[in-house]
């Protein structure tokens, strides 16, 4: 019983990683999960996911059409755990936690958005070390670097506005602590995200700017975050998955000087309230070797006006996956579908934007080996 839950315990954590977190609250797109730490031995994964979000809206009520302003992307994130000794192990990590890409479409027939493009990525790395207290409860905590960068393009507002902001690190903290009963795969586990501060330098354009643009620096705040992870088996050869994360998003206000300020616009992009978003789902080995499972998450709709850079607000997903073990190599593979919450985006020219119907599919793919 115990090898079995502890077997089906790594197939399930790889299938909900498998597929990425897509259109999640704020700019958030990997979830910052740390459950690589809770491996046992020595082991190390890679994983990839490709994102596909359909996201358009209308204008004037209905006559004037957005087009598809979302742009696919990619997800890539690596693990690897060492175990020291029998209480001390170490890990790290790689991931691309937040990130945005918009790009409203030739295409488009609302003249005041056509060709508005924003661009926002991050890069992670995280050292971390886990002590057992004992059989059940552990302490875990690290450090973590992030990376950072965004690029704006306003052709048809603001005479012409554009903004180049260059790779800016930050260093941050992790904190958590977990507590387990192996005989029965039961984990409860919490784990503290610190905020990371940037002062990013900007270049940023405009016809009505000197020539060669402005030189400022756009100061950023990536929010702090928790996320519970909580499971359990519940019958033989199954296992219940439950998290929470709260991200402390109010935190974060992109405002490159020039646009802010000298054009008198405020913020490119900030958000109003925090993000809580919600799992449950439910594992179950069907042989040895093969395992499945479905998840379902949530985030609810906040209200209130979106930015054009992000017209969504909340959703609802169902992720289900496979994952196929051979010795000491695990490959496992999901697929995640999103129902992106609608949003109004906020008035350009005097007009809002209505965003419905939107959708996103992702898919992905993870190998660990232990060793």
């Amino acid at each position: 019983m115990v090898k079995s839950m502890k077997n089906l315990t790594a197939a399930v954590a790889a299938l909900l990683t498998s597929a990425a977190i897509v259109h999640a609250g704020g700019l958030d797109r990997s979830g910052q999960g740390v459950g690589v730490i809770f491996n046992d031995g020595n082991y190390v994964e890679l994983s990839f996911g490709r994102i596909n979000p359909t996201v358009s809206g209308t204008y004037s009520g209905g006559v004037l059409q957005s087009g598809n302003i979302a742009q696919s992307y990619h997800q890539a994130s690596f693990g690897y755990t060492h175990q020291i000794n029998k209480n001390l192990s170490f890990a790290l990590i790689s991931d691309q936690p937040f990130g945005a890409n918009v790009d409203y479409p030739a295409t488009g027939t609302f003249p005041a958005l056509v060709g508005m493009q924003a661009e926002f990525s991050s890069t992670a790395f995280t050292a971390m070390a886990r002590y057992k207290l004992g059989e059940n409860f552990s302490v875990h905590a690290g450090v973590k670097q992030q990376t950072v960068e965004m690029s704006v393009s306003i052709p048809a507002v603001a005479l012409l506005y554009t903004a180049t902001g260059a790779p800016t690190s930050a260093y941050g903290y992790v904190l958590g602590a977990a507590y387990e009963i192996p005989e029965i795969a039961l984990r409860a586990a919490l784990t503290y995200h610190s905020a990371t501060k940037y002062d990013i330098a900007t270049e940023e354009t405009s016809s009505t700017a000197p020539p060669g643009g402005i030189s400022s620096v756009t100061s950023i705040t990536m929010p702090r975050a928790v996320n519970l992870d909580f499971q359990t088996g519940i019958a033989a050869d199954t296992l219940l998955t439950a998290g929470i994360r709260w991200a402390n998003w109010t935190q974060t206000d992109i405002a490159p000087t020039y646009w802010a300020v000298s054009l008198g616009n405020g913020s490119l992009q900030s958000y109003s309230q925090d993000v809580f978003t919600y799992s449950l789902g439910i594992g179950r080995r069907f042989t040895e070797n093969l395992a499945g499972s479905v998840t379902i998450a949530h985030e609810a709709a906040q209200g209130g006006t979106a930015g054009n850079l992000a017209p969504t607000d909340g959703f609802t997903s169902i992720s289900v996956g496979g994952a196929y073990t051979m010795d000491n190599i695990e490959v496992s593979g999901g697929v995640r579908y999103v129902r992106i919450g609608d949003a109004t985006s906020a008035g350009v020219s005097n007009v809002n934007g209505t965003f419905s119907g939107n959708s996103a599919l992702g898919v992905g793919v993870k190998v660990g080996l232990s060793f």
